[in-house]
């Protein structure tokens, strides 16, 4: 089992970038699919994106399709989230989360960090 930790939050102006990674100490990190979820305060946590085993497959969000981007680097065990042209409304902790399951719920994901605080000031 791997236990994710994310990195990288904080406060960035409307229009600006941030990269957010999560390590996963393990040695079976490429088992897993990989996810990043979210949520704002008041609401119920969302997902954003996910990505394979192997990095094949990726799968995002409506909402941030376009501009971000996940990626991931098996020697490292390290998955990371690429936000660009951020907005007020991405506002929220970022949760990086590992799973068994090819899945966008999260459900499907069997281990989750603490979060990540990512607040965009307009």
């Amino acid at each position: 089992q791997v236990q994710p930790v994310e990195s990288g939050g904080g406060l960035v102006q409307a229009g600006g970038s941030r990269r957010l990674s999560c390590s996963a100490a393990g040695r079976t990190f490429s088992t897993y699919t990989m996810g990043w979820f979210r949520q704002a305060p008041g609401k119920e946590r969302e997902f954003v994106a996910a990505i394979s085993r192997g990095a094949s497959l990726t799968r995002y969000a409506d909402s941030v399709k376009g501009r971000f981007t996940i990626s991931r680097d098996n020697a490292e065990n390290t998955v990371y989230l690429q936000m660009n042209s951020l907005k007020p409304e991405d506002t929220a902790v970022y949760y990086c989360a590992a799973g068994i399951l090819w899945t966008m719920s999260a459900a499907g994901f069997t281990s989750w960090g603490q979060g990540t605080q990512v607040t965009v000031s307009s």
